[in-house]
């Protein structure tokens, strides 16, 4: 336990700290951010706002797990090693925020508010979610439990089983399943990171949950508590609790810098990154399905820009919405851009309270 308030407060300090150094780098650069043509109007005062910050937090948090280790080594703590899971949940992480690296940085070098081509981003997304897929399901522990199972999950796996037809086939459609969680966390947080500050706070809450969900799932993992009726079968569940410790000071230390009026924004490089660290922290955990409640709020903006698309499709150029993402809807209504944020976090955290109980109401059943 010691190792997820070494690597909290890691986090934490070492963004607090790295973020304004990041800032003076990219000011004196001239990396700044492009605002689209067709956003709300308000948001053309935010040209030129130190972007990529994303970088912060994801070298942090790399960094910061080592580290934690490292301590944890040197003060002789047992098992302080770092494990399979943590480490596919970083490369993950960075993988995917290496992809959003290189899109913001086309936008800078191209001065516009487009980077990649939709086509280079699906590839480059896919190579990294199909290396982190297959992966995930090696490094058997001495309890033969890899890091991720071709079981689909909810609290834990469910009796449905992608390898039916046989292994190979289960690995192909493991590989899939896995792209399609990666690409919709992706680009669910890609669409929250709208307003200063909502994205950020808004996956901290989800983060803060995992932390509390792996510390549960290795209190009651099955290999400590002889199998009984509700344990879990979760490998590392406890190093991935350390990881979402870490990535929620990191998320915290940033907010301190992203909250409006922002001094720094994420860009690609930190949404991509966190879409991925989600995706991670769902796989890894055996709660696929239950990072949808988790993150309902950033559910509901997707399915915003869903229906606004379909909707100006299907109707011939009519709309639901004033703007698409639903954050900037309310923006047009009036609402100022701060009130819209701590509204959203409220909507956020209803969101985290329900699949938080949603987790320990299903243990309670079962045991």
């Amino acid at each position: 336990m010691i190792g997820l308030l070494i690597g909290g407060l890691l986090g934490l300090v070492l963004t607090l700290v790295g973020t304004p150094l990041f800032i003076r780098f990219l000011v004196r650069r001239g990396y700044g951010q492009f605002i689209r043509d067709d956003g709300p109007t308000t948001h053309k005062t935010k040209r030129g706002t130190p972007t990529m910050g994303g970088a912060v937090f994801v070298v942090v948090t790399v960094v910061a797990y080592f580290l934690t280790h490292w301590i944890m080594a040197g003060m002789g703590l047992a098992n302080a090693g770092p494990t399979a899971s943590a480490i596919l949940l970083l490369f993950l992480m960075a993988g995917m925020g290496l992809v959003g690296f290189l899109d913001d940085f086309s936008k800078i070098s191209n001065q516009r508010s487009l980077g990649l081509t939709p086509w280079a981003k699906i590839v480059l997304q896919g190579i990294v979610g199909i290396a982190f897929a297959v992966l995930a399901l090696n490094f058997p522990d001495e309890r033969g439990l890899t890091p991720a199972s071709t079981a689909i999950s909810l609290v834990r796996d469910l009796p449905i089983d992608l390898a039916f037809a046989g292994p190979v086939l289960g690995v192909i459609l493991f590989v899939v399943w896995s792209n399609l969680i990666t690409t919709a966390t992706t680009n669910a947080v890609n669409l929250t990171d709208g307003l200063d500050g909502l994205a950020t706070g808004a996956t901290a809450m989800i983060t803060a949950a995992y932390v509390l969900l792996c510390i549960f799932q290795s209190n009651q993992a099955c290999a400590t508590t002889g199998g009984i009726p509700g344990c879990y079968e979760v490998r590392d569940p406890l190093d991935l609790a350390v990881v979402g410790s870490i990535l929620t000071g990191a998320l915290m230390g940033f907010l301190w810098w992203n909250t409006s009026p922002a001094k720094i924004f994420m860009g690609d490089t930190g949404s991509l990154a966190l879409g991925g660290a989600l995706a991670g922290l769902a796989i890894l955990s055996r709660t696929e399905l239950l990072v949808v409640v988790l993150a309902g709020l950033m559910v509901l903006i997707t399915l915003s820009v869903i229906i606004q698309v379909g909707y100006f499709k299907f109707s011939g150029g009519k709309r639901v919405f004033l703007m698409a993402p639903l954050q900037h809807h309310f923006e047009l209504k009036g609402w100022a851009e701060v009130t819209v944020v701590v509204r959203f976090w409220l909507i956020g955290l209803l969101c985290v309270a329900v699949g938080v109980a949603l987790f320990y109401g299903e243990w309670v059943l079962v045991r």
